[in-house]
């Protein structure tokens, strides 16, 4: 990979609309705001993250604003709602988290590698169905790809009664070479 673009024009920020309930139990909206991804430590991608629940299911008695939870890769237990723009030129590391993940690109392109060297590449609109594989991005154009990517926990691949181990993103050693580290 080359080093990633270093004035990349950002996409635009996103906008943020939460409903809940009144006390009379009304729909209200209760949050409205936008905000723009912000580069994450390893630098080849912007991360936003804009829900969480800290179970599944979800309680939607919870009145936590689900953008104040701490949350890595995954919330164990839960889920995470969050918008991802790789940068050109960028990849993440390889990596497998006990999670179904559904990524949704919403602009630019996206390689996605298994861990057996094989490759596709989603353009616009197109879905991606994580479960639980291990596997890395790459984002070989010279235009951002923004993912919409909702991860929720699951039980971990079983092969012959062990469960293959998680290995998240944040936990590894940053990768060798210009532009890599993690996306989703």
């Amino acid at each position: 990979m080359t080093a990633p673009a270093q004035n990349v024009p950002a996409l635009p920020p996103v906008r943020r609309v939460v409903t809940g309930h009144d006390a009379g139990g009304r729909a209200v909206f209760t949050g409205d705001d936008t905000r723009q991804p912000q580069r994450i430590p390893s630098g080849d991608a912007d991360f936003l993250l804009l829900w969480t629940t800290p179970t599944v299911p979800a309680d939607c008695n919870d009145p936590t604003d689900g953008r104040a939870r701490d949350v890595g890769t995954t919330l164990d237990g839960g889920s995470a709602f969050r918008i991802v723009d790789m940068l050109p030129g960028c990849e993440s590391p390889m990596h497998r988290t006990n999670s179904i993940d559904y990524g949704i690109v919403l602009e630019g392109e996206i390689e996605l590698e298994l861990d057996d060297g094989r490759c596709t590449t989603i353009g616009p609109h197109g879905v991606i169905v994580q479960r639980g594989t291990n596997h890395l991005w790459r984002n070989r154009t010279d235009r951002v790809c923004r993912i919409a990517f909702v991860l929720i926990e699951a039980l971990p691949f079983s092969l012959l009664g062990q469960a293959l181990p998680e290995i998240k993103p944040e936990q590894r050693a940053p990768a060798q070479g210009p532009g890599r580290g993690h996306s989703d």
